[in-house]
């Protein structure tokens, strides 16, 4: 509790409590310039044994935070709580996330690119981005299942795009796409012809993930994006792995409303994924 004033204290506006019940805080950090280039948002939940026997659950999320960039923050955050076992390390993180946008803002680096930002606002608060939610086929449910044939004219073939309902939860909503596809470059046709409408291509995540059965080997091809909306696409694919969906990719938007959902909206990103693929 101490820490959590203190901390409230220091960070002013920058500190945000999404749920005192959960113990689910988040930080708004950037990189000290009038007019900050590098921002990211940690978000952390206490759990019960918290400091003395547990690490906090922590997400970091900014949109250029991808690959080795993620992977080199996380180790150094996962350094600073080992070095301090048993400590309270919330400040130790923060000044150590915004060391590193620091010297992003003093090297070279180039701008973030700010198309997508975990969490943002979106403006247009129209009702009039939602897809006409269509039935699925039984032929579209067959090729589900289907093995990638050797002929070189399906590759290049759009196969057709079904669209779930929308799950609207505190002004953020969610809406689940899907398409069988049986090869890499269907995926890639797909995902083209969707961020052609507008509404998808300004959503504040595309998440998507998809499994292809490879007969010949045995194997799935597969592979998942997070879009900015950090461990999403995993979890998106695990989830159809769970199902055992074969020849399929899902395609997740999410339009951000303004409030934080913490931990819910992965939950409504699979609902809407499992609705779709199970219709």
């Amino acid at each position: 509790i101490d820490e959590i004033a203190a901390l409230s204290s220091i960070y002013g506006e920058d500190w945000c409590a999404v749920d005192e019940d959960e113990k689910i805080y988040c930080i708004k950090i950037n990189d000290c310039l009038d007019q900050p280039k590098w921002t990211l948002c940690l978000q952390v939940t206490l759990p019960p044994g918290y400091p003395t026997a547990e690490p906090p659950i922590y997400q970091l999320n900014a949109p250029w935070l991808r690959g080795q960039d993620y992977a080199e923050l996380a180790n150094s955050l996962e350094e600073i709580y080992v070095q301090n076992l048993g400590e309270s390390i919330l400040y130790l993180w923060v000044e150590k996330i915004r060391e590193v946008l620091i010297e992003k803002a003093q090297s070279s680096d180039s701008e973030p690119n700010l198309k997508k930002t975990s969490e943002e606002v979106d403006e247009d608060d129209g009702d009039d981005f939602f897809l006409d939610r269509q039935p699925i086929q039984e032929d579209s449910i067959k090729m589900l299942h289907y093995i990638s044939p050797e002929s070189q004219e399906v590759d290049e073939e759009l196969p057709s795009i079904h669209h779930g309902n929308p799950i609207t939860d505190r002004r953020s909503t969610f809406q689940a796409h899907l398409a069988p596809v049986v090869t890499p470059r269907q995926v890639k046709r797909v995902l083209e012809k969707l961020y052609e409408n507008k509404k998808i291509a300004s959503a504040t995540h595309n998440i998507y993930a998809y499994r292809i059965f490879c007969e010949d080997k045995q194997t799935f091809l597969q592979d998942c994006e997070d879009d900015g909306e950090t461990a999403a696409g995993g979890r998106l694919l695990h989830l159809m792995q769970i199902l055992n969906v074969h020849n399929v990719l899902v395609v997740v938007s999410r339009w951000y409303g303004g409030i934080l959902l913490g931990p819910d909206r992965f939950k409504h990103i699979n609902n809407c994924a499992r609705n779709v693929l199970v219709e």
